[in-house]
């Protein structure tokens, strides 16, 4: 018989003989084609699913839509070769933009050694001698290593400089260690020269001054990472700027000046400012028979600051990445 509202033949219940009633037309008819072909009643449904059916009789399984193929990601690369990488490349950057504030840095200095010559009392000069000398050659790494990482790492996070790193397949770890590890290479034709000068206006030994190839980068390794944690934790470069000033004028007063004419706070000040134990080491250096134990002690504590300071610059620069 035949459902004249939806137009559909019906088979007999026994399921023999052709169905009654006109043949099925429109989608009713592709239903019931299909469903012959698959050997399943014919009706509607069997009509939805005519791809379905049409794999079935070639008597292959239906496939899924194919997903996009996904473009892999550059390897990261190991940590050497991008730290390599990173400090050629921000060494070149400070030698063309930062080389007339050397030169101030330098002169600065300089003129710290000039000025305290006519201050420094005669009879006790070797000792307050030490600390002029000494403070002003590394009043040159506190400049450049703190006061300047501080402001470029200020600046690169204002202006979404950090974007351009996040997309490089480099470590954080090397940006830090690269950018750190290039300002306070920066730095070394300044001390020696700052060293020289300030020897010969004092009338010191040049022997031991060889002992600024551990002096310079172990300050400078603890100097320049309080910069870059100042700088990347700054929320505007401007504070960045003056965080780098005030470290810079603390390394100034507390490093050239004589230790024992400081009251009590200020020493202790003192005692927690890195660049002290640089100031010391090198200090110890111009005395006719210098302790080198108490020199690698004080460059010992230097490294022991600087690990941690770097440490926490690394982690200072995945969360100023992550919020850029």
């Amino acid at each position: 018989m035949t459902d004249g509202h939806l137009g559909l033949a019906q088979a007999p219940p026994d399921g023999s003989g052709p169905p009654a009633g006109p043949p099925a037309t429109g989608r009713a008819a592709t239903g019931s084609v299909t469903g012959t072909v698959t050997g399943s009643p014919a009706g509607p449904a069997a009509g939805s699913a005519r791809a379905n059916g049409t794999a079935a009789s070639h008597g292959t399984a239906p496939h899924p839509p194919a997903a996009p193929a996904s473009v892999p990601l550059a390897p990261r690369v190991p940590l050497f070769p991008a730290l390599a990488a990173v400090y050629r490349a921000q060494l070149s950057r400070a030698r063309v933009a930062r080389l007339p504030l050397l030169f101030v840095a330098t002169f600065q200095s300089i003129g710290i050694m000039v000025l305290m010559r006519g201050v420094v009392d005669a009879e006790a000069r070797s000792s307050e001698a030490h600390a002029v000398v000494a403070g002003s050659t590394v009043l040159i790494v506190a400049f450049v290593a703190l006061n300047l990482l501080a402001q470029y790492f200020g600046q690169l996070r204002a202006t979404g400089g950090l974007d351009h790193y996040a997309t490089l397949p480099v470590p954080p770890a090397a940006v830090v260690l690269g950018a750190a590890g290039a300002y306070a290479s920066f730095t070394v034709p300044g001390t020696v020269v700052t060293a020289v000068t300030g020897s010969l206006l004092f009338g010191l030994p040049l022997t031991h001054l060889w002992i600024l190839v551990a002096v310079v980068p172990l300050s400078g390794a603890a100097l320049a990472g309080l910069g870059a944690v100042c700088g990347l934790l700054a929320p505007r470069p401007e504070l960045a700027t003056l965080c780098g000033q005030l470290g810079m004028s603390a390394a100034l007063l507390l490093g050239v000046l004589p230790a024992e004419r400081m009251p009590g706070p200020v020493s202790f000040a003192r005692d927690l400012l890195p660049s002290t134990y640089g100031v010391e080491a090198l200090m110890e250096t111009f005395a006719p028979d210098p302790d080198w134990l108490a020199v690698l002690a004080h460059l010992g504590v230097c490294a022991g600051v600087g690990v941690p300071a770097l440490a926490a610059a690394t982690w200072a620069y995945r969360r100023a990445a992550l919020r850029s």
